[in-house]
C-alpha cells in the first residue's frame, strides 16, 4: 500500500476521523436503550373466552375444534392448549427463523375454518409472544388518599379502558396497556324463580322475549319532497332500567313486565381474581413497550402523562395511579455499571501502555484509538438496527482491549524502525508497511470468526450477535486507525528518541533469553509440547463444567406462589389472603437488621403485590436487602405450606425469560388420554422429583394433580322431560340460569357492548341443596321442582385440562437448585426418575413421558454453537492461508487454539473457586460458551506475529531455526505482552466487579480474559517449541530424502 502518500494527508485523516466521531456520537444518542436485545417472536397465543363453561366443555367445544385446523399449520413445532373455567388458550410455537407475520395470517385463516362456536363465546384473540416483550412498568390504581374509599374498584374497568388506557397507549414507545384485577361490566337480571313459575314461564322464555325485543331494524329510506328520509325501527335497550319495562307475557289481560319478576342492575362479571398492593385493594395496570423502542425514554415519557391523568382524569373520580414497579431502573443501573467498567477498563489499559512505553505522547497516540473504535461500535449497532443494551454494551467494553492489539503492533513496529536509525516519518512508513499483512490477518481473522454467529438462530445466538456486531465494528475501525491515524500521529507527535530506555529494552531482551530456554534443546521442547498438550487435554476432560442454557439475568425480585388444592373457591383464598396480609404489611415497615438478628421470621420487604384466584395466591416482592433474597423465598415458602394441603413455588425475577425459572426449567411431560392415569403418574413423578433434588422448585401445569374438583352433574330424566314438553335446550338453559347465570343478550352502553345475563334471585351464590328444590315451569302448565326432572349427582373432575400437541398432558416444571447444572439435572431426571419409574412398572400402557423446555433449547443451541465453531475454525484457517500464502504455516497458529480454549476453561474454574467465597457462581451457559468464539479470534493474533516474523528471519538468512524463532520472540515480546495485558485489564472490570446485569456477560468475559492470559504463555513457549521442532524435522527429512535420491542408481 502507498502508506507514504496516505501519511502526507494528515489533515484529511483528521477531518475524516472527526466526521466519524460526530456521526458516532449521533448514533449513540439515537440507538434505543433497553435491557436485552429484542428476541425473535416465534410464539402465537390464541385466547377464546366462554364465560361460565366448565374445562371439559371448553375442551370439547372449542379446543378440539381449533386444534383440528391449527395442527396442520406449516412449520408448527409445538401446540400447547389449556382449558380452564370459561377460557380456552392455545400457544403455537414455531422454529427460529419463521416469518411470524406470515404464521399469524395462516393461524387466523385456520381459525376462520372452525364452523361454529358456542353462543356466548367470544371470537378468538390472537397475540404474539416474545420473552423480551414483557411489561416494564406496573401501576397501582386505587382510591385516592383524600377520598374515594367507598369506590367499587371492580366497576371502574370500563372507565379506565375509555379514559386512561388510550392516553397511555398513544405515548411513543408504548405498545399495549393491560388492566388486571377487574372484570367487564355486565347487566344482571336476577329473576325470582317462584314468581316466574307461578306465571308459567321459564328462563328460556325470558331469554327469547328479551332477544326479540332488543333489536333495531333498518327500514330503508323514503322520499319526502326534496329530502330522503331514513327509516328505522328502534327496539334496543338504551339503559339497564329500560329492561325492566320488557313485557314478557300477558295473563288474564294483565301485562307482566320483567320488573315484576326480577331485579335489574348494572354490575360486572363474576370476579375470578383480586389484587392488592401492600395489602390494599388495587387494580394493576401493566405497560408493555414497542419492539425496538427506547425503554428509558419511554419510561420518562409515561411518567409525566401519568401525572396529567391523575390530575385531570382519576382524582376527580376519587382514584389515583401510583408507580409500583418498573424495569427501566435496572436497565439504567446495568448500563451505568457497564459505562463505569468500560471507563475503568480504558484507564487500566491506558496505564498499562504507559508502563510499557514510558512516554505520555506515545501513550496518547495509542490511546486515541479507544474512543474512535468505541464510537465505531455505536455506528455499527445503529446500521445493523440493534439497540443499546446490556449485551451490546458488554461487546463495546470487550472490544477496548482487542482494538488496541493493532495499535500496539504498529506502534511497536514503528519503534523498531526508529531504533534502526530512521527518521520519524520514514520510521512510521516503514513500521506500518512491515506489519500491515499481520494487522490485516489479525483483523480479518477476528471478524471472520464472528460470521458463523449469523447462522445461530437460537436465543443465545440472537443475544450474542449484538456483541459480535460491536466487536467487529470496533476491530475494523481499529485496523483503519492503526494504519492511517496512528502512523500520521507518530510521525509528528512521538519524541525524537525511540520509546523506552536502553535498560528497559535490555530487560525485555533478558526475558526473551529466559523464554528461549524452553525451546533451546530438543528435550526441553518435547517437555513443553507434551506437558502443555497433556494439561490442555486434562483440563477439557476434568474441568469442563456441565452446561446451562442461558444466564438467568436475575433481578433482586421474588415471584412466589401458594398453590391451592383443587376445588377451592375465591372466597376461601381471600380468607387466607386476609390472614397473610397483616403479617406482610409489618415487613414493609421493618428494617433488614431485625431479620439478621433473628427477631423476625420474614426479611424486610420494599413492597408486595398480591394476586388472589381460586387456584392460589401469587406474591411479587423485593427484599430491602438484596442479600436476603434466598431467605425471603424460603420464608414465604414455609409460610405458604403452613396451610394444610397447600404447595408452594418460588423463583427469582429474570430479564431474559419468564419469571418461572424458564432458563433452568426441566419440563417433564406426562401425556395420555385417561386423565386419572395421567394425574396418578404425574403425582408419583412429583414425589420422586422432590426427593431427587434438595430444595428444588417444582410446579405443575395444571396446578392440581388430582380429580378432586367438585362437580354437580345434572342428569335429565328424558322420559319425564318428554311428558311435560321440555326439550334439552330449554331445560339446559334454565338450569344454567338458575345455578351460575346464563347469557341472554347484549346491549350497547357508552359505545361498548355489555353482556346481559339471567340469574336466579340467589345471584352467583346459589347453593346446591336449594338448587334441587327450585321450581321449573313446563310447557304442559305444571310446575315441578328441578329434582323431579333430573337426578343431581355430586362427582369430582379437574379444574383445568392441558393438552400438548393434541394429547392431554400434565407438565412438571422442575427447577433444580443452583448447585446442580441444567445438564446434570436433565440427566438425573431422565435416568433416576423416568427410567426408574419404567423399571418399577409405574407408567401404565398409553402413558408417555418426555423432557422438554430449557433442556431442549440447551441441546439445540449447543449443537448450533458447536457446528458453527467448526465453521469459524475453518474460516480462520483459510484466511491465514490467504495471508501467509502457504497451506502449512497457518497450522502453527491453529495449533495454539485448543490450548487457548483450555485456558478459558481453567479461568472459568478459577473464577468459580475464588468467587464461591464472595457468593459468585458462573455456570457454563450458552452465552459463556460463545465466549470461545471471541477467544478464537483473539488468541490467534499473537501467534500470527511470531510465525510471520520467524519466517521473515529465515528468509533473511538467519543462522539457524532456533535463532530465527528467538529473534521473532525478542522483537515481538513487548508488543505481545502489552497487547495481552491491555486486553486482560480492559476486560477485567467486567468480570471481577459485580453489579446489575454482570451475570449476563461475566462468564464470556472470564473465558476471554483467562484464555488470552493462557494463550500468551502458549505463544511464548509452546509455539516457538513447535516451530523449531517441526521445521527441524522438515529439514532433517528433506536431507534424508536428498541423500536417498542421490544414492539412487543413475542410468
Amino acid at each position: 500500500m502507498g502508506f507514504e502518500r496516505i501519511l502526507h494527508h494528515g489533515t484529511l485523516i483528521a477531518v475524516a476521523i472527526l466526521i466519524l466521531c460526530v456521526l458516532g456520537i449521533s448514533a449513540a444518542l439515537r440507538v434505543p436503550v433497553q435491557m436485552i436485545p429484542d428476541l425473535e417472536v416465534r410464539t402465537i397465543s390464541v385466547d377464546t373466552r366462554w364465560p361460565g363453561a366448565s374445562p371439559r366443555d371448553v375442551e370439547q367445544e372449542i379446543l378440539i375444534e381449533q386444534e383440528q385446523y391449527l395442527r396442520i399449520l406449516p412449520n408448527l413445532r409445538r401446540m400447547v392448549s389449556t382449558a380452564t373455567t370459561g377460557q380456552a388458550s392455545i400457544e403455537l410455537e414455531f422454529p427460529f427463523g419463521v416469518d411470524i407475520n406470515e404464521a399469524l395470517i395462516r393461524t387466523n385463516n385456520a381459525l376462520n375454518q372452525v364452523s361454529s362456536y358456542p353462543e356466548n363465546a367470544d371470537a378468538p384473540a390472537l397475540t404474539t409472544i416474545s420473552s423480551s416483550d414483557q411489561p416494564f412498568m406496573y401501576f397501582r390504581i386505587g382510591p385516592h388518599s383524600e377520598g374515594g374509599a367507598s369506590l367499587d374498584l371492580a366497576m371502574v374497568r370500563h372507565f379506565l379502558e375509555d379514559q386512561v388506557r388510550p392516553r397511555l397507549e398513544r405515548i411513543e414507545g408504548v405498545s399495549m396497556v393491560e388492566i388486571m384485577g377487574a372484570e367487564e361490566r355486565q347487566v344482571r337480571i336476577e329473576v325470582d324463580p317462584y314468581r316466574l313459575a307461578e306465571r308459567g314461564l321459564d328462563m328460556a322464555d325470558i331469554r327469547n322475549t328479551l332477544r326479540l325485543r332488543n333489536l333495531d331494524r333498518s327500514g330503508g329510506d323514503l322520499d319526502n319532497g326534496k329530502r330522503s328520509v331514513l327509516v328505522r325501527t328502534v327496539g334496543r335497550f338504551r339503559e339497564p332500567s329500560d329492561i325492566g319495562q320488557l313485557i314478557v307475557a300477558e295473563r288474564d289481560g294483565a301485562l307482566i313486565r320483567l320488573a315484576d319478576l326480577a331485579s335489574i342492575q348494572l354490575s360486572h362479571h363474576e370476579l375470578r381474581s383480586s389484587s392488592y398492593y401492600n395489602g390494599l385493594p388495587a387494580l394493576i395496570l401493566a405497560v408493555r413497550r414497542e419492539t425496538g423502542s427506547n425503554v428509558v425514554q419511554t419510561k420518562y415519557a409515561v411518567l409525566p402523562e401519568v401525572d396529567v391523568v391523575n390530575t385531570e382524569v382519576l382524582m376527580p373520580q376519587g382514584l389515583e395511579m401510583t408507580l409500583v414497579n418498573e424495569d427501566a431502573h435496572y436497565v439504567e443501573a446495568s448500563v451505568t455499571n457497564i459505562w463505569t467498567n468500560l471507563l475503568l477498563g480504558t484507564l487500566l489499559a491506558t496505564l498499562t501502555m504507559y508502563a510499557f512505553l514510558r512516554s505520555a505522547r506515545s501513550t496518547f497516540v495509542a490511546a486515541v484509538a479507544i474512543p474512535i473504535c468505541t464510537i465505531a461500535a455505536f455506528i455499527g449497532l445503529l446500521l445493523a438496527g440493534r439497540t443499546l443494551n446490556v449485551i451490546s454494551m458488554a461487546g463495546v467494553a470487550f472490544a477496548i482491549g482487542m482494538t488496541l492489539d493493532n495499535t500496539i503492533v504498529v506502534l511497536e513496529s514503528i519503534d523498531q524502525s526508529r531504533r534502526r536509525g530512521l527518521k520519524p516519518f520514514d520510521a512510521a512508513v516503514a513500521g506500518v508497511s512491515r506489519v500491515w499483512p499481520a494487522v490485516l490477518a489479525c483483523t480479518l481473522t477476528t471478524v471472520l470468526v464472528f460470521a458463523p454467529t449469523l447462522f445461530i438462530q437460537e436465543e443465545a445466538g440472537q443475544l450474542y450477535s449484538d456483541i459480535a456486531i460491536a466487536i467487529c465494528a470496533s476491530i475494523l475501525m481499529s485496523m483503519a486507525v492503526a494504519v492511517t491515524v496512528l502512523p500520521a500521529m507518530a510521525a509528528w507527535l512521538l519524541p525524537q528518541h525511540p520509546l523506552g530506555t536502553s535498560a528497559e529494552v535490555s530487560s525485555f531482551d533478558q526475558i526473551s533469553r529466559w523464554i528461549s530456554k524452553f525451546y533451546s534443546s530438543s528435550i526441553r521442547r518435547a517437555a513443553v509440547l507434551i506437558g502443555m498438550l497433556g494439561a490442555a487435554v486434562c483440563t477439557v476432560l476434568w474441568l469442563t463444567p456441565p452446561a446451562e442454557y442461558l444466564p438467568e439475568g436475575e433481578e433482586a425480585r421474588i415471584f412466589s406462589r401458594m398453590i391451592a388444592p383443587p376445588g377451592y373457591n375465591l372466597t376461601e383464598m381471600e380468607y387466607i389472603a386476609q390472614e397473610l396480609i397483616p403479617e406482610l404489611q409489618q415487613r414493609i415497615e421493618d428494617v433488614p437488621e431485625r431479620f439478621h438478628q433473628g427477631e423476625t421470621n420474614i426479611p424486610a420487604m420494599r413492597f408486595f403485590t398480591m394476586f388472589v384466584d381460586p387456584q392460589g395466591i401469587s406474591i411479587i416482592t423485593d427484599p430491602k436487602d438484596p442479600g436476603d433474597l434466598d431467605a425471603l423465598m424460603a420464608a414465604l415458602e414455609a409460610r405458604f405450606t403452613a396451610w394444610p394441603g397447600m404447595r408452594s413455588f418460588a423463583s427469582r425475577g429474570s430479564i431474559i425469560s419468564s419469571n418461572d425459572g424458564g432458563t433452568r426449567s426441566i419440563n417433564l411431560n406426562v401425556s395420555g388420554s385417561n386423565l386419572a392415569e395421567i394425574y396418578q403418574v404425574a403425582g408419583l413423578a412429583y414425589a420422586r422429583a422432590e426427593t431427587l433434588f434438595d430444595n428444588a422448585q417444582i410446579s405443575s401445569e395444571p396446578s392440581s394433580l388430582s380429580l378432586d374438583q367438585s362437580q354437580l352433574e345434572i342428569r335429565p330424566r328424558w322420559e319425564r322431560l318428554a311428558e311435560v314438553g321440555l326439550d334439552a335446550d330449554r331445560f339446559g338453559y334454565s338450569v344454567a340460569a338458575l345455578s351460575d347465570g346464563a347469557f341472554a343478550d347484549e346491549m350497547i352502553l357508552d359505545d361498548r357492548r355489555v353482556d346481559i345475563y339471567l340469574f336466579s334471585s340467589a345471584g352467583s351464590e346459589q347453593q346446591v341443596d336449594r338448587l334441587r328444590a327450585l321450581p321449573v315451569a313446563t310447557p304442559s302448565g305444571t310446575v315441578l321442582p328441578l329434582s323431579a326432572l333430573a337426578d343431581l349427582h355430586e362427582s369430582a373432575d379437574t379444574d383445568s385440562i392441558r393438552r400438548l400437541n393434541g394429547r392431554r398432558t400434565v407438565t412438571l416444571n422442575i427447577i433444580p437448585p443452583r448447585s446442580v447444572a441444567l445438564e446434570t439435572g436433565v440427566e438425573r431426571v431422565s435416568t433416576e426418575l423416568i427410567e426408574s419409574m419404567r423399571t418399577a412398572g409405574e407408567i401404565p400402557h398409553g402413558i408417555s413421558m418426555d423432557i422438554t423446555g430449557a433442556s431442549d433449547q440447551l441441546q439445540a443451541t449447543r449443537e448450533a454453537v458447536s457446528g458453527n465453531f467448526m465453521i469459524a475454525v475453518l474460516l480462520c484457517y483459510l484466511m491465514l492461508v490467504a495471508v501467509f500464502r502457504h497451506w502449512g504455516r497457518p497450522l502453527f497458529v491453529m495449533a495454539t487454539i485448543p490450548l487457548g480454549l483450555a485456558g478459558g476453561i481453567i479461568g472459568l474454574t478459577m473464577l468459580n473457586r475464588i468467587g464461591a467465597h464472595f457468593g459468585i457462581h458462573q455456570p457454563l451457559d450458552m452465552i459463556t460458551l460463545l465466549g470461545f468464539l471471541v477467544l478464537l479470534g483473539a488468541v490467534v493474533n499473537n501467534p500470527i506475529l511470531i510465525v510471520q516474523e520467524a519466517y521473515k528471519r529465515l528468509e533473511e538468512g538467519a543462522e539457524s531455526i532456533t535463532s530465527a524463532v528467538e529473534d521473532a520472540v525478542r522483537i515481538r515480546l513487548r508488543a505481545i505482552l502489552m497487547s495481552s495485558l491491555t486486553t486482560i485489564l480492559g476486560v477485567a472490570p467486567l468480570v471481577l466487579i459485580p453489579g446489575a446485569g454482570t451475570e449476563l456477560y461475566r462468564g464470556l468475559g472470564a473465558i476471554v480474559m483467562f484464555g488470552i492470559a493462557f494463550s500468551t504463555v502458549v505463544t511464548l513457549t509452546f509455539l516457538p517449541s513447535l516451530i523449531v521442532t517441526i521445521i527441524s524435522w522438515q529439514k532433517r527429512l528433506a536431507g534424508r530424502a536428498s541423500q536417498w535420491w542421490a544414492q539412487l542408481p543413475r542410468q
